[in-house]
């Protein structure tokens, strides 16, 4: 783990999906990874605004090593989990990073306010 409050999964990248836009400056792109445990777990992870050129040098079958938030929201009496990627590094079959990534650093704080 990168420090208390962010996440480390690695795995191998199954799909990823467009670019959206959702308002004239929230951009918000996904990618599913199949995780490296005991028992694989198929997740979606998301990058929001200048994170989303993270996934510009990916395809899918890519292994990679992502860290990511975990983002929380309430919405018309419904809870919502969103796991925010905010670095991605690209892995040789050695576990060697094998790409130097764009890193913005985690998402402010203040980023609540999605658009569904």
């Amino acid at each position: 783990m990168a420090n208390s409050s962010s996440y480390e999964a690695v795995g191998v990248v199954k799909q990823i999906m467009e670019l959206k836009t959702l308002t004239n400056n929230f951009t918000k792109r996904e990618f599913v990874l199949t995780t490296e445990d005991d028992y694989p777990q198929v997740v979606q992870f998301e990058c929001v605004k200048q994170q989303c050129a993270l996934l510009d040098a990916l395809a899918p079958g890519d292994r990679v090593r992502v860290e990511f938030r975990i983002r929380g929201r309430e919405y018309k009496e419904r809870f919502f989990v969103n796991l925010q990627a905010f670095k991605v590094e690209k892995m040789g079959a050695d576990g060697s990073s094998v790409t130097v990534e764009e890193d913005g650093g985690p998402p402010p704080a203040d980023d609540d306010a999605m658009p569904f």
